[in-house]
């Protein structure tokens, strides 16, 4: 039995005579982590608009926990950090926080959750002062208030050093173990490769690809490199696997995903002739490409 918090069926939105989305089905279990992917003008935004209950459809469904956008229920069960978040510059976090907590009904312990987002050293600070990282933080802890349902995050890394953007995703996979269904939209694209369960892929108001990364390559047809480092004679071993010689001592070669055991395992038979084994799968990168091609269907 599925547990899906986030149900989008057939949505369609026309801007005049321009169809934005098309036919897009998407669903995010609770507990689970999606990253929506998607060149500019994708139809991303027009997405989670209409999962806010922002724009009205011209087809299709969605649905929150079994409610319609918009209301009372869905809002309840929704949590939106947005790519440039804005709060008043003469509140200080703390302020802040307190003035959201009471509009949620919540009443949390506020110093800890700003801790939890490091922001404890400026809970008194006037939010005019904070750097652009600092707000994204605090719009975090925002998202945070009232364990939210669906967690719903535009570019969430937008403006943070690396070290907080390993902070944010741990908070990210602490909200999937609570049970919150997450929708990431992103063009960080590696940090998504390692950080979400599933990959959806938009291009031009259709979903294109929605599947694991190892479901997507398998669906690319998209070939695995091996670089082989030769002890010596890397010209015996070029001959041996039908790969190309690369800087004088290493071995080069592409595979297919069904022949990479098969391949290693004749590798693995060269013994001493070869110190070591580089593999690389496509990477999001690479399956993004493919996916936002024109030619990809």
């Amino acid at each position: 039995m599925t547990d899906r918090v986030l149900d989008i069926q057939s949505l369609c939105k026309d801007r005049g005579k321009n169809r934005v989305l098309n036919d897009v089905s998407l669903a995010v279990q609770s507990g689970e982590r999606v990253a929506l992917l998607g060149h500019n003008g994708a139809g991303k935004s027009t997405l989670i608009k209409a999962v806010l209950g922002l724009i009205t459809m011209d087809g299709g469904s969605v649905h929150i926990a079994g409610h319609t956008p918009g209301t009372a229920a869905a809002r309840a069960a929704t949590a939106f950090l947005p790519e440039a978040v804005s709060f008043h510059p003469a509140l200080t976090g703390r302020e802040q926080m307190a003035l959201f907590a009471r509009l949620a009904g919540q009443k949390p312990d506020i110093t800890q959750l700003l801790e939890r987002v490091g922001l404890g050293d400026a809970l008194d600070l006037r939010i005019g002062t904070y750097s652009k990282g600092m707000r994204q933080r605090l719009g975090l802890a925002q998202v945070l208030l009232g364990r939210p349902k669906l967690a719903l995050l535009d570019e969430p890394t937008s403006g943070l050093d690396p070290i907080s953007r390993q902070d944010l995703y741990e908070i990210i996979d602490e909200l999937a173990a609570e049970g919150c269904a997450v929708l990431i939209a992103s063009h960080a694209l590696t940090e998504m490769e390692a950080r979400t369960d599933r990959i959806a892929i938009m291009r031009k108001g259709q979903l294109v690809a929605n599947d694991t990364l190892q479901g997507l390559s398998a669906r690319a047809g998209l070939r695995t490199r091996l670089r082989i480092r030769a002890t010596e004679n890397a010209s015996a071993i070029a001959l041996q696997t039908g790969g190309q010689r690369i800087n004088g001592a290493s071995v080069e070669l592409e595979i297919d995903a069904a022949d990479k055991m098969r391949t290693l395992r004749k590798i693995t038979e060269l013994g001493d002739s070869v110190s070591d084994i580089d593999i690389t799968p496509p990477r999001l990168e690479d399956l993004y490409r493919y996916y936002a091609r024109e030619d990809s269907q």
